[in-house]
C-alpha cells in the first residue's frame, strides 16, 4: 500500500522504494541501525550478541541474538531483499543451536557485546534489571527460542512455511520493512504481517488450544504418591508433593537452612522474616519488593494461609510454590537421600 503526503492542499503518493535501490546493506546498515532500536521490529527485547555464531563446524552466524521480557532466546534474522530468500529455514537453524544456552553462558556473551560496542555496564545487572529478576534463574531461562524475521518483503513460499511451523507451537514473525524515497529523505513503513496485529490474539488462543489438546492426548500431568514418617500420601499435585515433603522433614527437627542446603539451585526456596507473622502479615512484607510482575509475588509462595507458614528460632518462613516436573523430582530425590530416617518414598502414581 503507498503512502501519501499531503501538501499544498493535495495528496501526493510517496514513491515506494527497495533497500537495493537506496544503497543499503543488511549488515552495515539496517543491522546497524536497528540493534540500538530493536523495538521497532521486537517490541521487549533486549539485544545480546551480534553476528552470534559460537558453535563448532559453522561459519553461519545470527545477525541479532536477543532475550525478551519472559526470558526467552530471540533469534533475530534481516534480509534487504523483497523475498526474504530462505531465511526462514536459516533461524530454524540458528534457534536449534542455541536452545541449550545457559543464563551463566549469556552473561559472558552478552557482556562481549557490550565490551565491543563501548558499553561501560555490568550485563548481569543489565540481565536482571531488564527480566525483572531478584537473581538468576537458569530453570526459568531460555524456556522458549522466538524467531523474528525481518524483510523487505516476504514470498508465498516462506509466509506459508511459517504459518504451517506456528501451528506446532513455534513462534516465528514476520516483519515487512518498506523503505519509501521522499526527495532524498528515507521513510520506513514497518508492518507485522505474521501474525497480523488484528488477528493476533485470537491466534494466540487457538495455537494454546491446539498446543494443549496436543498435549492432553500425549500424557496428563503428572501426580506423585509419597510417604514420609509413615504418614502416606497419594495422587499429590507437584506443589502439594513438596509442601508435604518440606513439612515433614522440618517436622523431624531439620531447620530450613539444612534444607536449602539439601536441594539444589534454590536461592529463594524460603521468604523468611523476623518475628512470628500471620499470613497477612507475610503476604504484605512480599509484596514490597513486587515490581508488577503479571503474577503477584506473594502468589509464588505458600503463605494464602497461617497454616501454610513455618515458623522457626522467632523467624517466619514462606515456602516457594513454583515447581514443576524436572525441578519437584529432583528437590524429592536430594531429601530422600540427605534423610534416610525419615524412609522417604517417592514415586510418580501408578509406577
Amino acid at each position: 500500500m503507498p503512502i501519501f503526503q499531503i501538501d499544498n492542499n493535495s495528496i501526493q503518493p510517496i514513491a515506494n522504494a527497495t533497500f537495493e535501490q537506496l544503497e543499503l546493506l543488511e549488515r552495515q546498515d539496517l543491522q546497524s541501525l536497528l540493534k540500538t532500536r530493536i523495538d521497532v521490529i521486537s517490541p521487549d527485547t533486549l539485544v545480546v550478541a551480534e553476528e552470534f555464531s559460537e558453535w563448532e563446524d559453522s561459519r553461519r552466524s545470527i545477525d541479532l541474538l536477543g532475550i525478551d521480557k519472559a526470558a526467552n532466546l530471540v533469534v533475530i534474522e534481516l534480509k534487504r531483499t523483497q523475498d526474504g530468500g530462505h531465511m526462514e529455514l536459516q533461524a530454524i537453524r540458528y534457534a536449534a543451536m542455541i536452545a541449550a544456552l545457559t543464563f551463566e553462558k549469556l552473561v559472558t556473551i552478552f557482556g562481549d557485546y557490550l565490551r565491543k560496542n563501548d558499553i561501560d555496564e555490568d550485563p548481569i545487572d543489565l540481565l536482571l534489571n531488564f527480566l525483572n529478576w531478584e537473581e538468576p534463574d537458569e530453570d526459568r531461562f531460555g524456556q522458549e527460542v522466538r524467531i523474528v524475521l525481518a524483510s523487505g518483503g516476504f514470498s508465498k513460499e516462506l509466509t506459508t512455511s511459517v504459518l504451517w511451523l506456528n501451528e506446532f507451537d513455534l513462534d516465528i514473525r514476520c516483519v515487512r520493512m518498506q523503505p519509501y524515497d521522499n526527495n532524498g529523505q528515507i521513510l520506513l513503513d514497518v508492518q507485522t504481517i505474521i501474525p497480523m496485529p488484528e488477528t493476533e490474539d485470537y491466534q494466540v488462543r487457538i495455537q494454546e488450544k491446539r498446543r494443549k489438546e496436543r498435549a492432553s492426548r500425549k500424557t496428563m500431568p503428572k501426580k506423585y504418591d509419597i510417604e514420609i514418617a509413615g504418614n502416606s500420601h497419594t495422587a499429590l499435585s507437584m506443589r502439594a508433593t513438596m509442601f508435604i515433603l518440606v513439612s515433614g522433614v522440618l517436622e523431624s527437627g531439620a531447620t530450613p537452612q539444612q534444607i536449602v542446603e539439601v536441594i539444589p539451585g534454590r536461592g529463594t526456596l524460603f521468604k523468611d522474616f523476623d518475628g512470628k507473622l500471620n499470613a497477612e502479615q507475610v503476604r504484605e512484607e512480599i509484596m514490597k519488593s513486587d515490581r508488577g510482575q503479571v503474577v503477584p509475588k506473594a502468589d509464588r509462595y505458600f503463605c494464602k494461609d497461617d497454616s501454610e507458614l513455618f515458623h522457626f528460632a522467632n523467624k517466619t518462613y514462606a515456602l516457594s510454590n513454583d515447581w514443576w516436573e524436572e525441578r519437584t523430582e529432583r528437590a524429592a530425590k536430594s531429601l530422600v537421600e540427605a534423610f534416610p530416617s525419615l524412609n522417604i518414598r517417592f514415586r510418580p502414581t501408578g509406577a
